[in-house]
């Protein structure tokens, strides 16, 4: 790791997530009743609570809205999740006005075109390994897995490793 990378991770105050293609596999599966299903992977939830654990301000922002990301929020304790976000740094903006941040103090996991606003003005842009390659590009660092597979909870490792909060992990 840079010590560039190690530098702005020291940083991070806040770390917010997308979700599909995040911290789902990006599949959205539908029952014959309309209902919506989303396949969360616990390991990257562990990962989200021992941000939280540390003193790290976690938040969802989504385009979407579903009830499914609301109660993965509420189960693991997200006390920011934006829904139906259509300009996600308009969101982001009002968490940090709320939370007297900037964007240096930012870390933000994306995967496709409506994340590069936010990444490109995150103090630490993240994606997994099969994020489109506009957002690979633009990433400070590149997780080896995918999706809904361990990207965020590899990204988190990382981000305890440096953060200035000197997690143990």
């Amino acid at each position: 790791m840079s010590k560039k990378i190690q530098e702005k991770l020291s940083r991070i105050k806040l770390v917010a997530f997308d979700v599909d293609g995040v911290l789902t596999n990006g599949e959205i599966i539908y029952t014959d009743k309309g209902e919506e299903i989303k396949i969360f992977n616990a390991k990257d939830g562990q990962g989200m609570s021992l941000l939280r654990k540390e003193g790290l301000l976690t938040a969802i922002i989504t385009a979407r809205t579903s009830f499914i990301v609301e109660k993965r929020g509420k189960d693991l304790d997200i006390p920011i999740v934006y829904q139906g976000s259509k300009n996600k740094i308009n969101s982001l903006d009002e968490i940090l006005e709320k939370h007297n941040l900037d964007y240096s103090e930012v870390a933000y996991v994306g995967d496709d075109i409506p994340d590069i606003c936010v990444l490109e003005k995150a103090g630490a842009a993240f994606c997994p390994a099969d994020a489109i390659e506009e957002v690979k590009e633009i990433c400070d660092f590149v997780s080896s897995k995918e999706g809904g597979k361990g990207a965020v909870r590899e990204i988190c490792n990382l981000i305890l490793k440096y953060s200035s909060v000197n997690s143990s992990i």
